[in-house]
């Protein structure tokens, strides 16, 4: 396990055994785990949103994906 990207909008951890992502939407409180290609796209364009200064917001990069995150984030 490993924080990959934490801000006041976002937070995603990587699961290198599962080639997955742990992805949370600290905005909505909802978030998902996906693995493989998906995993893959979805760190290439965080990188790419963050390269091109969207990485302080991230809102517009976050709408792309609201439909994948369908599970309620629980914090304990």
């Amino acid at each position: 396990m490993q924080v990959m990207f934490n801000n006041p909008v976002l937070y995603v951890v990587a699961y290198p055994a599962q080639n997955g992502l742990e992805v949370i939407d600290k905005r909505r409180g909802f978030g998902t785990f996906i693995q493989d290609e998906a995993a893959e796209r979805f760190t290439r364009e965080l990188r790419d949103a963050i390269e091109n200064g969207d990485g302080e917001d991230l809102g517009d990069f976050m709408e792309h994906f609201d439909a994948l995150l369908t599970h309620p984030a629980v914090y304990h």
